[in-house]
This record gives structure tokens, sequence and C-alpha cells, in this order.
């Protein structure tokens, strides 16, 4: 790397991220700015140094960037999925991104803010390599020693997946360089093999480092070693790497004997997994789905957690940096609790599971074609009925209650004023016959002083739900002043938890043909513990059908990590997009980029799945029926004003069947489903539909990005800014 690495220094933040939930830490909490090298030589300062690596490290709830993985918001990446409808720039037929300019130009996930030291990607790696030294370089006994490199090495890993998963190989700085001009500066860009096997070497070395650090037990907040990675934690995450490595992305013709390696590595890992501590969350009841809501509002040590983010509930009115709160609850609860809202799209909603666990019988005949169909539907007059019980903790809708410490009337007295027994009502109405009956109208208004600020079908995951959590995680301030929401959340942010870990050993067990029995070392053996833990029953036609099999695995995958922003990342790997038939339209493509081998010449065929290209997008909400007529816009023109409401749907009662019934007849009687079509149109008023280019699947590196590392090569089927023509760089080559 030439200019952008030598601007780079060593000094320390506050040494917050890791630990900001343990008040143990608080009240040891130093500052390390312009460390020297002498903080190495006790424990204190070296820990210190580690812990800032953390807070520049960890993923936090956000948009997808150059620092951060997709975390389940509307962004870039999940509204390129089934998750959100309105056409990101990854999908839009009439953007196309490109390496040569400013206008549309590719996301920049390899460099980042490149004049922020500690920001930039290669500015966060130089930073590790920085401690690394310094603690090698340190008087600290070996065994101090050992447990802060393994969690440095495992960070370096970390950076350097999430540049890998874009763009296959990347130059791998591994030492502190020296701040001149010049070739001699330069970081050649190594192959996509070199890449993998280097992060899984330092994941390996960290999980050796850390083998006398296991994690398990009791531990809570006040335990200054929760929060931390342990060589579980760097394991899992190898695990995904390999996944990674063997799916259609990286492996073209399906090469069998890279899955069988993979699953020999992580079968052998899992038993070290499991000792750390980790496992499935459950705690004995389960009732309609509680376990899997409640998985992400533990506030101590929390088997499922398994690489995790810490936050508080501190409220700071002085700036000062103790504040570190998770915003994910602000941001999903209605505008009349406190918060903004996020609208699912009807897509992911309708592919949900009914209750035996099979798809709903009104999917689309050509999408998941290898999956089992339920024999019941899911209709949009009554969407809820009879579904997968993470439904209810997923998606939330008009008749469902949501409860929550706290009282938004003090806010705006036209709230709902009992948090503990809310219920949502955000179905809508018109001002006008007009808008009622025209399909691309947005002048609704939503029900319970909802107005204008109002979704159809809420994204309730991850929610800190009153009902499943009597101890909230939360500090809830309604007349706050300082222009944030009420929700001061420290609910953990669980980037890998160990469902994953059992859907990647499920992924390559099937690749290695290690597809029947619910035996152990079978990938239906590892998918059923995820679909035991939801609450469904087993698929029965997966014996023997590696293809069956392999898209049933992805489906859960899709279902159980809905809004966790992983979704994107499974589309791209398993090119869903298009199933990988149109490489050889990307110039200067080499043959070795067509599927071939195991998945034939298209993905997408051999799961039977649709490929996303081509399909629309909708938003779902439910009117008031036309016997009400139109409404007003002020909190108290609701048309149905007059009209008795069922209790909301209360998931800590074990009869729920009969409560789905009276709110089914509710909607029949008074609720139209209306449908919009979000992803927008044409200007000749055509719906516009996803439409991901196949150059896209590895990423070229920005204009910006080139013109500071003028001698790295640029990606096949980019635009080269310093050379001019196309890219060069294989991600496939070795």
């Amino acid at each position: 790397m030439k200019k952008t690495i030598k601007y780079l220094s060593f000094g320390l933040t506050a040494v917050l991220a890791l630990n900001a939930c343990s008040d143990k830490f608080l009240e040891d909490k130093k500052n390390y700015d312009n460390a020297q090298s002498d903080i190495y030589n006790y424990y204190t300062g070296a820990d210190g140094r580690v812990q800032d690596l953390y807070s520049w490290c960890l993923p936090t709830v956000g948009d997808v960037s150059w620092r951060n993985p997709s975390m389940g918001n509307a962004d870039l990446c999940s509204k390129a999925t089934e998750e959100y409808a309105g056409l990101s720039a990854f999908v839009d037929p009439e953007i196309e991104l490109n390496s040569l300019g400013q206008t549309n130009s590719v996301p920049d996930f390899f460099m980042g803010q490149q004049n922020n030291i500690q920001e930039a990607v290669y500015g966060r790696i130089r930073n590790i390599n920085d401690c690394i030294e310094g603690i090698k370089g340190g008087t600290l006994p070996q065994t101090d020693k050992d447990f802060l490199l393994g969690q440095c090495y495992f960070l370096r890993a970390w950076c350097y997946f999430n540049l890998f998963k874009w763009y296959g190989g990347v130059p791998l700085v591994t030492s502190m360089l020296e701040p001149v001009e010049g070739e001699a500066s330069f970081t050649p860009r190594s192959t996509s093999a070199a890449t993998k096997e280097f992060i899984e070497n330092d994941l390996n070395q960290a999980a050796l480092l850390l083998g006398g650090k296991k994690m398990a037990g009791n531990d809570s907040y006040a335990n200054p070693l929760y929060g931390r990675v342990s060589s579980g934690t760097a394991l899992a995450l190898k695990g995904r790497l390999l996944t990674l490595w063997c799916s259609p992305l990286f492996n073209r013709s399906g090469d069998q004997s890279r899955y069988t390696a993979a699953y020999n590595t992580m079968k052998a890992d899992l038993q070290t997994i499991q000792d750390c501590g980790y496992g499935l969350y459950t705690s004995g009841s389960n009732l309609n789905g509680s376990d899997f809501c409640n998985q992400f509002l533990q506030s101590s040590f929390n088997k499922e957690a398994v690489f995790v983010t810490l936050y508080n509930q501190i409220v700071s009115d002085d700036g000062l940096d103790t504040q570190k709160n998770n915003n994910w609850e602000r941001s999903i609860r209605p505008s009349n609790t406190g918060g903004s809202g996020k609208n699912a799209s009807a897509m992911l909603m309708n592919l949900f599971p009914m209750s035996d666990g099979k798809l709903p019988a009104n999917v689309e005949a050509d999408n998941y074609t290898l999956l089992e169909r339920s024999t019941m539907s899911a209709p949009a007059e009554y969407p809820f009925m009879d579904r997968d019980p993470r439904f209810y903790h997923t998606f939330a809708m008009p008749g469902f209650r949501w409860a929550y410490s706290g009282d938004a009337s003090l806010k705006d007295e036209h709230n709902p004023a009992d948090g503990s027994n809310y219920t949502l009502w955000n179905y809508v109405w018109f001002t006008s016959l007009d808008d009622q009956g025209n399909p691309e109208s947005g002048n609704s208004y939503g029900a319970d002083n909802l107005l204008s600020s109002r979704s159809g079908i809420y994204v309730r995951k991850k929610s800190d739900d009153l009902d499943m959590n009597t101890k909230p995680l939360y500090q809830y301030m309604a007349t706050y002043s300082k222009g944030a929401a009420p929700f001061f959340s420290a609910a953990p942010l669980i980037e890998l938890r160990y469902a994953e870990v059992l859907l990647n050993m499920a992924e390559v067990a099937c690749g290695a043909g290690h597809v029947a029995g619910n035996v152990e070392g079978e990938a239906e053996y590892y998918l059923q513990q995820v679909r035991d833990r939801a609450g469904v029953p087993a698929w029965t036609n997966l014996t023997g059908n590696q293809q069956a099999c392999m898209s049933a695995i992805l489906y859960e995958r899709m279902i159980e990590f809905a809004y966790e922003g992983k979704r994107f990342d499974d589309v791209r790997r398993w090119l869903l997009f298009d199933g990988g038939d149109k490489f050889s339209t990307i110039p200067g493509a080499p043959a070795t980029w067509n599927v071939s081998g195991m998945f034939g010449s298209n993905t997408c065929a051999w799961l039977g799945v649709k490929p996303l290209n081509g399909q629309i997008r909708t938003n779902m909400s439910f009117r008031v029926a036309d016997k009400y007529g139109v409404g007003g816009k002020e909190w108290n023109s609701d048309p149905m004003a007059g009209v008795a409401r069922p209790a909301g749907i209360d998931l800590r009662e074990e009869d729920i069947a009969t409560q789905m019934n009276t709110l089914k007849d509710w909607y029949t009687e008074n609720l139209v489903p209306r449908v919009t079509w979000a992803d927008g149109y044409y200007t000749s008023r055509e719906l516009k539909s996803i439409n991901y280019r196949p150059y896209y699947y590895f990423l070229g590196l920005s204009s910006g990005a080139q013109s500071a590392n003028k001698m790295l090569p640029q990606t096949i089927g980019w635009g080269d800014y310093n050379n001019g023509g196309m890219g060069t760089f294989d991600p496939l080559a070795n």
C-alpha cells in the first residue's frame, strides 16, 4: 500500500467499546492516547491497547460500510434481497455502478476514509500490526502475551475477512510499513487462495493462543472477559470463511474435495467451540418461539453469542464516551412508541414457513421447487395464520401486541399511553377515494396517531419485547430533549450466532455428500437442531437428495437470520441473482468463471430457486374496508374509530390459535390488504425489477482507492482508472 498507509499513526483513542456494559471496566478506564512502547511492559497498558483495537473493529448497529458489515438495516445490501423493497444501487436497473468516477461509484469497502487513520480499512490493520509487534517486543509473561496476541490475530483476521468476501485477493500487510514514498512501501495484491490461507492461519493462531481462555460458565457483564473473543470465536469465524470458500462464488465447479476438507476441519473444530460454552440458546420453555426472541436479550453470558458487541443504557449529556447504546430498538419501534419503524418486504413475509415448517402452498410454483409445500396457505387477507413461530418475532402487523416499558403519551398525548399493554394497530385510511384506489399513492394515514409515520409490515426481529423480557435492557425516556429517540438500549449485537455455526456445518456436510439421516455428521442433523429450537418439524424429502438438502439449508438461513445482515452475503456467494450463467458477458472473464460440475450451469436451477433478477418486490399494508369510507389527516379522523378491536395477539398464552382466529375474523370484517409496487417505475410507467450485474459478484476498486494505490491491479469486469481499459485481476486464479 502506498499513499494511504504512510499517513497512519499508532495513537490510541478511548478504550471503551469492548466492555461498555462492564462496571469494572468503566472504573478502570484510562486514556491511552499517544502510547509509547513501554506501555506493552505492563498488563494494564497492553490490555488497554488491545481493547482499543476492539473499539475500532467490533461491528456496530448501522448500515453496511467500509467499517461494518450489514446488520439488518434497509441498506445497500438488504435492499438488494427479499428483506426490503426499494431498489438499492446494487440492483437498480437504471443505475450501473462504475469504478472510474464519483457518479454511481462502486462502494469503497477497500479503503474507506483514507484520511482517517483509525477508520480507514488498512489503518485499522496497521494499528493491529503495531499492537502485535509491541506485545511481542514487551516484557510481559508469555501467558499474558498469548492471551493478548490471540485477540489481535482474531481482529486482524476479521478485518481481512471483510475485504476477502468483497474482493477475493487483497494486499496482505503483516507488519508496520515505513512512512516512505514510492515502490518500497508497495504491497501487491495477493491471490484469493493466499488471502484465504492467511486469514485461516490467523484464526488458527488465535484459537491456539486463546485455548486456555474459554469464556464458558456464568460470565456476566461485570466480568471483564465477557465480550472478548475466544478460541471458539476464532474457529467459528474460520467455519464461515471455509463455507464461503466452498460456495460457488469461489468454487464455480462445485469441487467436492474443497467441501470435504472444510467438513473435516469444521467437524473437528466443533467440539472446541462447544467446549468454550457455545450452543443454541434455550430456556426450557420456548413458548411460541420465545427462545428465538430472547436469545438476543441476555444480560449475562449467552451461549448463542459466539461473536458479540456489547452496549449499555447510559445516557450522557456531557459528550463523554461512556455512552454506547444499541439503536436497533429505537429504529424498529413504531413512531407512536418513540421509534421510527422499518418496513418489511411482503416478499420475505410470504416466503416464511407455515407451522409445519414447509413453504406456504401459495408460494409461486417456480420458487423453491425442491422443497415441500404445506397444505396450508398464507393468504394476503390474513397472512399471520398458522406460521412458523419465528414469524411472530420477525414481523408485526395490526393486532399484534408489542409491549414495552414506557409511556409514549408523555411525548405526545395522542399516542397510546400504556406501553406494557401496547398493541400495534397500524391499519391505514385515505383522505380520498382516488388515493384509496391508486396503488401508487402514498397518501395514507395510520391509526393510533401513526398518521404518515407508519409502516405496513413492521420488522420486529431482535426486539426487546416486554412480554418476552420482563427486565428490558433499555432506558425509555419519552421526553429526552437532545433529539434522540427514547430507547437507550444495552441489548448485545450478535454478529455470529451458534445457529450459524450449525448451518455452516450443515452446508459443508451437504456439499461433501453427507446428506441423509438425522445423525451426527450428516447435514440434516445440524439443520434440524436449528429447526427444533424454532419449534418446527423436520423436512421429509431430503434423504439422499443433495440438491434439496442444500436448498433447505439456504432457505433456513434466510428465515433464521432475517434482518441480521446475512442474507445478501448468502445470495451473493450462491450467485442467486442470476444463477451465475452471465459471466461470459463480462469482458476479460475466463471460462473458469462459468458455473459447472456439481452445480450444472446455473446454481439457481441446481437449487430449484427462482433467480432474484427480474423479480419485483412489494410492500403490504392493511387499509380500512370500503364500507368505512375515507378519513382525515389528524389523529382523531380514523374512520374506524368506533369499531371494537379484539385483544392483541399475546404470545405469552399457550393457546394462540383461538386468538389468531379471532383476529382473522376481525380482519375479514374490517380490513383490506393493499399491495404497493415499492421497487418503483420507469418513466414509461413499467414496473422496475431487480437487476444485479454479473460483474458485481466481485467488487472493483473505486477510483479513489485506485488513485491512492496506483500499482494495484483492478478486478476483471471493472474499468481501470489508472491504466485505462478493463481490469485484469482474476479473483479465481491461482
